[in-house]
């Protein structure tokens, strides 16, 4: 991360692609569990430099020995990382010219990429907004870069330390003069477009900020850079293919969003750390959001699904509102909680809005005041939906200036949630939702239903440490003085009211569309009178004797719902449904998880 781009276009690594590597009899080797070792080898070296480091600050109290030994520790981390990687290089996936393609580099995986994965939409890749951590090589390339020293305002320095960002510091940043800003953009991402890049993640975007003193300000760089870069979206990837990173400057808000309308709401990213301090990164974008979203569409960032906590990210990421992606290692992947999140054609239920804290949590410490809930309210397209996350046992100190653990407050915490966490006022489509009399609640994690209204006391909660609950709220209408109705959608997704494509009311019957597979259970369903009819491929019934549990407190009259035990069929997960009801239910409709037959 400290390196210095030294050339616009790929790197060797990739020049020594050959065509067809990925789809031959003998594809390049891969050692699952060679990422992961390359980054705890790589963090080990970081926290022993930096043990050497404040060793040396701290000179008058550790002595020469200590330092000498420090020392020798980085440098043999080092030799042992330089070694790993060198097992890195030369690597090919065709032995003694196997394969017979004429293409290679970068173009070539990327056509073998969209060739061995069908249906991938987007290949994106990184880069710093200077072009790497530390900026472009002087000298290297056929533009103008020179090192330019970083000034950090007094407030910034005094906080958080960082590896990487404090080696920028350090060497300074080999900055492009902004008169070539749009040079160096169109040099890189016209190269990317050709070889079937279509978009690019743009990270450090507030070094900016402190390298702006010889160029007129830091206003006058960012004017520079932003224009130049908008125009290199515009020319290369249809606008705004890029998500902005570390952005958490006001110089990009103003400046920066003329082709830009995504950035990372947390500052930090790295959420695949130690299990205790997920909950901070949650707490992170939640709030950001309502500051940011108001110029940008908040991006909650990656997280990795065989992680010790990924449910609970994919619990966030189900209702944040924006757009969900992994950085799981290849063969590294728990398809459990993706198959919750994502639809098989790649698609997601994606909420209307973006994710906010609810207005009693605005004031509150979720991460260690040992009592608060991370409640958070979203729009569906026919209802909301509440996310209820224990995020305590974590956060930053003051002191110490650094993330610490809270244990003492790593325990369930109770709280409660009511239809009005929900600010239906703040959305035109929503307004009439929040006008609703009573509303059906789904708890997607407990898999319970009840019936709530504006009115209601609120509903008390307990949620264990690191777990959540989310709680699908949708209007019930009345169909007839016999039948209620409320589609829940498909409960195998955390989201389910985002599986629901369409909703449409006429005299005593509805019409329901959705998206995804799944099998239906209509529950408490009633009516008068007997029908049947098909959904998913499953035969539903209406008998016309009632519930036996329910017997001495249901009319004579009401009826019940039965799955019959006739073959069961799955319906193409990929597709979209629609099923008709007449008269159908007491107070909801819900879609459950056809896979399990």
């Amino acid at each position: 991360m400290t390196a210095r781009l030294h050339r616009l276009d790929e790197g060797e690594k990739f020049r020594s692609y050959e065509g067809g590597s990925l789809l031959g009899p003998n594809p390049p080797r891969f050692d699952p569990k060679r990422p992961k070792m390359l980054i705890s080898k790589a963090t080990e070296l970081e926290h022993a430099e930096k043990a050497r480091d404040k060793a040396i600050k701290y000179e008058g109290i550790t002595t020469l020995a200590q330092v000498f030994r420090l020392e020798t520790q980085v440098e043999k981390l080092r030799e042992e990382l330089d070694m790993m990687l060198l097992g890195e290089q030369d690597r090919r996936g065709c032995d003694n010219g196997s394969c017979k393609s004429e293409n290679s580099g970068l173009k070539a995986f990327t056509k073998d990429l969209r060739t061995n994965f069908k249906g991938l939409d987007d290949i994106y890749v990184w880069h710093a907004v200077a072009g790497a951590w530390r900026g472009v090589r002087p000298g290297a390339t056929h533009l103008d870069a020179r090192v330019v020293p970083c000034i950090v305002s007094p407030g910034l320095g005094g906080t958080m330390e960082d590896l990487a960002a404090d080696k920028t510091v350090e060497d300074g940043i080999g900055l492009v003069h902004p008169d070539q800003a749009q040079d160096f953009y169109d040099s890189m991402h016209s190269y990317l477009s050709e070889v079937g890049i279509t978009g690019v993640k743009v990270d450090v975007i507030q070094t900016l900020e402190y390298v702006g003193k010889e160029y007129r300000g830091c206003v006058e760089l960012a004017k520079a850079y932003y224009k130049g870069l908008s125009k290199s979206l515009s020319k290369n990837f249809k606008g705004n293919g890029l998500i902005s990173s570390m952005q958490h400057c006001n110089d990009f808000f103003l400046l920066g969003t003329e082709q830009i309308s995504m950035g990372r709401v947390d500052p930090n990213g790295d959420p695949m750390g130690a299990y205790w301090l997920q909950g901070v990164h949650m707490i992170r974008c939640a709030y950001n959001s309502l500051w940011m979203d108001q110029f940008i569409q908040p991006d909650w960032d990656m997280f990795q699904s065989d992680h010790l906590r990924a449910k609970f990210h994919a619990g966030s990421r189900a209702i944040c509102g924006g757009p969900i992606y992994v950085s799981d290692h290849l063969g590294g992947h728990d398809f459990d909680p993706l198959k919750k999140l994502v639809f098989p054609d790649g698609s997601i239920p994606r909420c209307r809005a973006f994710a906010l804290p609810t207005r009693d949590g605005l004031f509150k410490n979720p991460l260690f005041d040992c009592k608060s809930i991370l409640k958070m309210w979203n729009f569906n397209k026919y209802g909301g939906v509440i996310g209820a996350f224990n995020c305590q046992g974590a956060g930053w100190d003051t002191v110490e200036q650094r993330f610490k653990g809270y244990p003492q407050c790593y325990k369930p915490m109770s709280g409660s949630i009511h239809v009005k966490d929900i600010e239906w006022d703040q959305n035109m489509e929503a307004t009439k939702m929040g006008e609703a009399e009573e509303y059906a609640v789904y708890q997607n994690q407990a898999e319970k239903i009840f019936i709530a209204t504006p009115e209601s006391d609120a509903t008390q909660i307990t949620i264990q440490p690191s777990t959540f609950e989310i709680f699908s709220i949708v209007p019930v209408k009345k169909l007839s003085e016999a039948a209620k109705f409320a589609p829940i959608g498909l409960t195998n997704m955390f989201n389910s009211g985002g599986t629901i494509q369409g909703l449409e009311y006429k005299e005593a019957s509805v019409k329901i569309t959705v998206k995804g597979g799944g099998v239906s259970w209509p529950t408490r369903v009633c009516r008068q009178g007997s029908a049947t009819w098909e959904v998913f491929g499953l035969r539903l019934s209406v008998e016309e004797e009632a519930h036996e549990e329910a017997e001495e407190e249901a009319p004579k009259d009401e009826t019940k719902i039965k799955v019959d035990k006739g073959p069961r069929q799955c319906f193409p997960a990929s597709n979209v449904s629609t099923l008709s009801i007449s008269s159908a239910c007491n107070f909801g409709l819900a879609l459950d998880d056809g896979m399990e037959h």
